[in-house]
């Protein structure tokens, strides 16, 4: 391809990325230790280079140009020149056309091709050895975009992370099936907007839907070979620009649409992100965008065998934070999701390797220093996995103020107890009172606690009730992947069963764990599907799935419609009432002398649980009182706040318990609010004496009520 003699300006170092200022597009583009840069741009289709233009301005290790005729649409690449010398670190080929890290719109699927590799494939020295061969017919381009979209009077809702029920879902996985969305629109951003979705989400309640991976990923190529993909999207390779394969339309707009519809029915959007390594793997894997535009910037590269990276992660590579370009570059993706594609918060994958300076987990490092003062990304959600899989890397509990975590021990612990293992009182009570004994010394709050006892990653809600083992068969590594310690139960068969004993069981175990969940204290997430019973048939690992495996099944059973309007009436009662979404913890004592604790344990006397009751192994019954008097709490202008009190019996045992209702210095009945093992778990239980059993069944949970007196 010959170089062209279109005109060129200088152009500005700032913004990074294509930018379009309505009269030409200015260019940048970071490499510290390139000799030079080549822009490549394309016809419509982006088949065919027409011209390559080479960018001589350089400020600050930016190269940059201003084509005053570009308009958006313009389809481009970059081709970068610099030593090829892995075991310097640095992997320069411009033979390979390399994304824009910055592209806002994506245009194309990766094609696997040999091509893609900055070393020959089958070279004696391996990718020591240098290709020259282009990979510009199989690689997707970028497209330089006018972002203009009229949002109205869209605002931030700001939803108090108290008042947070969260929804996990996969943007393909959540639509596919739904008989009621056009066939062109399902598995898109199009279809989240359409009543049919929005009005499931009301439905349930949930005020926020945290999608999983939207930024642009590629298929790994061992999957792609199986035939499978890379259905959740944890292979991120770029970070501005919207997964194509979700999009009806092609355009930007439609996920700005997608976020404006939900804002309209009062639902926040969290974004899934994947910071922590990009699809370009270890120093085997392709040359796409960041390793060809500076390796040994990007990357976390072994220090005394830079051709080799620091892999936190398990997929190769760690992006490399320490540097201040990198840091940059991901403080301007989150931004510019906030600011012009408005979502409300993130959700981190493997958070703990940004955390990593030298080698450790630092939570007071640069990364979170400079997302705490950014005055945009401060006031949206952040929420840590807060683990890698690096030496260190589990720090439930460890990041800073500011943050909320996936606590993992809270899914572990509710798992465990209702399966109905042993010893588990002291640790189920720690987490369903919102694990101050992670939180709290680090000034944090009960809603620091993402609390979940399903998400995309294990078994789903009806899969764990129904299997003890994981069966990842269709996922072609001979069941070798996924998890086996899954905490599940198949009560009594391994997976579907005819028998009508067992599907009764499964089915009030649903309950048991749902309402486990919106009653305890933190932020509830539920996920996507599990009130429809949708199984993944013991599958506990369907990342390459995207098939009717992963996707949920909307043609709607009894059973299902049933889960779902108990899961409604539960998170409309968490809604309806303060004591079980607390700002605060529990003081566990007496309250501005009330007769009362703000919380009391109970042992099935009725009486508070002694230490003696706390390391009974064999114990697996339990009861707590919620004193709505004490709340301690107080509405936005400052008014002391007063609720109804709730007392939750809990029996993870399989036989019945008499449990003895406390009186608590009062005569008052108590209201029986549902049973788990009562119908359908919707039937309220009549009223019951203080003093009185209540019979509490095999596997169940109770809630029952004492209103507030009238002022």
């Amino acid at each position: 391809m010959e170089k062209t003699t279109s005109p060129i300006w200088p152009g500005r170092p700032y913004p990074r990325s294509a930018t379009w200022d309505g009269e030409g597009v200015n260019f940048t583009l970071f490499s510290e230790h390139a000799d030079a840069v080549e822009l490549c741009l394309f016809d419509a289709t982006g088949r065919h280079e027409t011209e390559r233009i080479v960018l001589r301005e350089q400020t600050d290790q930016v190269w940059h140009g201003y084509l005053p005729h570009a308009r958006p649409g313009l389809v481009y690449g970059y081709r970068v020149y610099g030593p090829y010398e892995p075991e310097e670190g640095h992997r320069f080929n411009p033979h390979k056309l390399l994304l824009d890290p910055y592209a806002k719109h994506i245009l194309g699927q990766l094609r696997w091709t040999d091509a893609h590799f900055g070393y020959h494939i089958g070279h004696k020295r391996g990718d020591l050895s240098f290709d020259k061969r282009d990979n510009a017919f199989a690689m997707p381009k970028a497209v330089v975009v006018d972002t203009a979209f009229t949002w109205g009077d869209d605002r931030p809702l700001r939803t108090p992370w108290h008042d947070t029920v969260i929804m996990e879902a996969h943007v393909r996985g959540l639509t596919m099936t739904h008989p009621d969305i056009p066939p062109h629109l399902r598995g898109t951003y199009a279809a989240i907007a359409t009543p049919p979705v929005i009005e499931h989400l009301k439905r349930v309640g949930v005020t926020a839907l945290e999608l999983m991976p939207v930024h642009a990923f590629i298929d790994d190529r061992h999957l792609v070979g199986k035939g499978l993909r890379n259905y959740w999207g944890y292979n991120s390779i770029g970070y501005f620009a919207p997964e194509g394969r979700y999009s009806a339309t092609g355009h930007i707009s439609e996920f700005k649409t997608m976020v404006k519809a939900l804002h309209s029915a009062g639902i926040e959007v969290i974004l899934d992100v994947v910071y922590n390594h990009t699809a370009e793997g270890n120093h085997l894997g392709p040359t796409l965008c960041f390793r060809g535009i500076d390796n040994a910037a990007y990357y976390r590269l072994l220090r005394d065998e830079p051709r080799y990276y620091m892999d936190y992660t398990g997929c190769g590579n760690t992006l490399n934070l320490q540097h201040p370009r990198v840091l940059q570059l991901i403080m301007d993706s989150l931004r510019y999701w906030v600011q012009e594609m408005h979502v409300d918060g993130f959700r981190f994958d493997l958070a703990s390797a940004l955390a990593r300076e030298r080698h450790e987990v630092d939570r007071l490092g640069s990364f979170f220093d400079v997302m705490l003062q950014d005055p945009v990304l401060c006031q949206v959600k952040l929420i840590a996995e807060p683990w890698d899989l690096g030496e260190g890397g589990y720090q439930v509990g460890n990041f800073p103020a500011g943050w909320g975590e996936w606590n993992d021990r809270y899914r572990d612990a509710v798992r465990t107890y209702w399966k109905g293992d042993d010893g588990m009182l002291g640790e189920l009570a720690q987490r369903l009172s919102g694990s101050s004994d992670l939180y709290q010394s680090s000034g944090r709050r009960p809603y620091a606690s993402l609390n979940f006892v399903t998400a995309h990653d294990g078994f789903t809600l009806h899969d764990l009730v129904s299997y003890d083992a994981k069966h990842n068969q269709a996922n072609l590594e001979e069941n070798r992947d996924g998890t086996d310690r899954n905490l599940s139960w198949n009560c009594g068969a391994e997976g579907e069963t005819d028998d009508p004993q067992i599907n009764l069981l499964r089915a009030r175990q649903k309950r048991n764990l749902l309402a486990t969940l919106l009653l305890s204290q933190g932020v509830p997430m539920l996920l996507a599907g599990d009130c429809l019973g949708r199984t993944q048939k013991g599958n506990n690992n369907a990342y390459c799935q995207d098939n009717e495996l992963s996707w949920i099944d909307w043609s709607g059973s009894e059973e299902g419609e049933k889960l779902l309007a108990f899961l409604q009436r539960m998170v409309a009662l968490r809604r309806g009432h303060f004591v079980f979404r607390r700002r605060n913890f529990f003081h566990g004592r007496p309250i501005r002398g009330q007769d009362v604790k703000d919380i009391v344990w109970l042992n099935p006397e009725g009486k508070e649980l002694m230490e003696a009751d706390w390391n009974d192994a064999f114990a697996r019954c339990l009861g707590f009182y919620l004193a709505g008097e004490a709340l301690l709490e107080v509405d936005e202008q400052g008014r002391a706040l007063a609720d109804d009190s709730f007392l939750v019996l809990l029996n993870a045992h399989h036989e019945p318990i008499l449990f003895t209702l406390p009186g608590f210095r009062s005569t008052a009945q108590w209201e029986g609010v549902f049973d788990t093992a009562v119908g359908d778990g919707l039937q309220a239980t009549g009223r019951h004496r203080p003093g009185t059993p209540y019979p509490l069944q095999a596997r169940s949970l109770a809630l029952l009520t004492r209103r507030k007196k009238a002022k």
